[in-house]
């Protein structure tokens, strides 16, 4: 398998617009103010206007109609601003049909948006600062897989083989096959778009949080957000379960049993508002 080819395909990506790009920017800076926020998408109206239109969706359920960004930051915070302009900048390489992975037109992204919605309430019950990033790295984790979906149809078969017979997790068998695996790929993604080094740490990282050197909790969350998914069978593609699950990385969050049935329930009981929530922010 040809690995410059595979990284070259990075370029094939849609690109990500200005505003989107100063937008992260804004979610790596602690010092970013509302005026900032404002500032930057008040002269994109399409943005706006979906912004503005998700805002006002039943998944947020205000009681007031939001008719300007200053209005919806107040109402909602600077950090769920900020995840709905990164939603509403990234969808468009997730929601195309991604077979290679057994995932449909749109399931990538109702994955993705599940997993960083799951993080955020997990990242809040414990309090966590910079819960934007955080959402954002889960949210793009698997930008790898939008590129890599190409070539898995030709070796499923043989990535298959080393997972069902040789004893490898898929991310190995991807590693083995084509020189590069997803969660690589993904941060080579990152590298280009600039994201902060602890972003790119967390997407090279989700599947094996143990090599990273972050001691930030926002990885192990994202593993946990990631587990949860697996486990009520939202995004189980043709990788799904072919991971070794690492107890003593959720061991360090110290939630209970409770808590995180009680985040899955909650997830269940606004599903209807989180398809919604998909829909308007570029799923299908």
């Amino acid at each position: 398998m040809d690995i410059e080819k595979i990284i070259g395909d990075v370029e094939t990506l849609k690109p990500v617009s200005h505003i989107g790009q100063k937008a992260m920017e804004l979610i790596s800076n602690p010092e970013a103010s509302l005026d900032d926020i404002v500032t930057v998408i008040q002269y994109d109206q399409g943005m706006t206007a979906n912004l503005l239109k998700t805002c006002n969706s039943t998944y947020f359920g205000l009681q007031k109609e939001i008719t300007s960004i200053k209005q919806a930051v107040a109402f909602l915070g600077i950090e769920k601003v900020t995840n709905l302009i990164m939603m509403g900048s990234y969808s468009g390489n997730f929601k195309e049909d991604h077979s290679g992975y057994g995932l449909g037109e749109g399931e990538l992204w109702r994955y993705s948006v599940a997993s960083a919605l799951i993080a955020q309430s997990l990242a809040e019950k414990k309090n966590l600062e910079n819960i934007s990033s955080l959402f954002t790295s889960a949210l793009l984790k698997d930008i790898g897989k939008v590129i890599l979906s190409a070539y898995m149809e030709d070796a499923y078969e043989e990535i298959k083989a080393k997972v069902d017979n040789d004893g490898y997790t898929f991310i190995e068998a991807e590693k083995e096959i084509f020189g590069i695996d997803h969660a690589e790929l993904g941060a080579n993604v990152a590298e280009k778009w600039k994201f902060s080094t602890d972003m790119v740490d967390i997407i090279r990282n989700h599947h094996n949080p143990e090599r990273s050197t972050n001691s930030s909790l926002h990885l192990p969350i994202i593993y946990l957000a990631d587990s949860i998914c697996m486990m009520i069978g939202i995004g189980v593609g043709a990788d799904g379960l072919a991971y070794r699950y690492q107890q003593e990385i959720v061991d360090k969050l110290k939630f209970t049993e409770m808590d995180i049935q009680k985040t899955i329930a909650e997830f269940w009981d606004n599903l209807k508002t989180i398809e919604e929530l998909v829909h308007l922010s570029g799923g299908n």
